[in-house]
């Protein structure tokens, strides 16, 4: 037992935010780039809605993986994959690590008030439903008695909540609803944070079949879960081109935000097809595929700013 405090920002794995950051801020300037203008309030309470969810999904996440055992048996955690394994280090966080998880989701249920006072009342249902279900995928992702993670849908959780019910809730905060625009712009930032997912469940393939976690991996094995990744990115590139060529000429800005995929998809998929069934081996590939994941949402999140401001 370790008797020293982790920090908060370690409880909450915050260098992860980028996966909520990225939808919320395309999502909303893409809105914005329709209705003609930036609505801040919307902009900022979203920000806050999205970031409080984010921040009780992890924990959540760390709490009933480390309780159901799936973190114990990990061999291969390491930063890019599993779970942080900060309460099996500092078993006295557990209950702040509640207060954190629960804290979270009181934060983002005062800026869905706040939204709630300053956006088009029409658009309400969409609000409502889309924090209702963001608070249940946020603990019941890993917590009995669904355990969505370990009953074999937890990739689809992972791609609607990080892709198209951010997108819409951030179309929402500007006064927009089920847009064109928007409904294209859907899948991208999900399949990102998807394939996240889906090479760290290729590395903690031994602790999740152990522990009865059924995802991709344990379903369907390796070799299939390696080119299942790559399908899926190949997917999200070709969704990058279809939205820059539907917004073009403004929105041909978008495509430099693949760049990334150009320089680094060939090396992580030289790795995770070599190396699928070895989950030492896959770290590097881990690593450089949250590289991507990072570097494409800042491009992307830039290109979708310069795109509104040329429009």
């Amino acid at each position: 037992m370790n008797d020293s405090q982790p920090s908060i920002i370690q409880m909450l794995r915050a260098p992860f935010f980028s996966s909520i950051l990225s939808p919320l801020i395309t999502g909303s300037f893409l809105a914005a780039a329709v209705t003609g203008s930036l609505y801040i309030p919307g902009f900022l309470l979203v920000m806050v809605m999205g970031l409080g969810l984010h921040a009780a999904t992890n924990v959540y996440n760390d709490i009933y993986d480390t309780k159901q055992g799936t973190d114990r048996i990990n061999r291969h955690r390491n930063e890019f994959s599993g779970g942080s394994g900060l309460i099996i280090q500092h078993p006295q966080i557990l209950p702040r690590m509640y207060t954190l998880a629960r804290s979270g989701l009181i934060v983002a249920l005062w800026a869905a008030i706040g939204l709630t006072l300053v956006i088009d009342k029409s658009l309400l249902g969409y609000l409502w439903g889309l924090y209702l279900l963001s608070a249940f995928f946020s603990k019941y992702y890993t917590a009995a008695p669904f355990k969505l993670a370990y009953r074999g849908v937890g990739e689809i959780a992972v791609w609607f909540a990080f892709g198209p019910m951010a997108i819409l809730v951030a179309s929402v905060s500007q006064n927009l609803g089920l847009h064109e625009n928007i409904l294209l712009a859907m899948p991208i930032t999900g399949i990102s944070t998807l394939s996240i997912l889906l090479i760290g469940e290729l590395i903690d393939y031994p602790a999740d079949k152990a522990a009865g976690k059924w995802g991709i991996a344990v379903r369907l094995g390796t070799k299939n879960t390696a080119i299942i990744y790559l399908l899926v990115q190949l997917i999200l590139i070709l969704n990058i081109i279809i939205l820059s060529w539907h917004l073009k000429p403004a929105g041909l800005i978008l495509l430099t935000s693949i760049v990334p995929y150009l320089l680094l998809l060939p090396k992580i998929y030289h790795i995770v097809i070599a190396s699928h069934d070895q989950p030492a081996d896959l770290r590097p590939a881990a690593g450089m595929n949250v590289q991507l994941h990072l570097s494409f949402s800042v491009l992307y999140s830039i290109s979708m700013i310069i795109y509104f401001i040329s429009r």
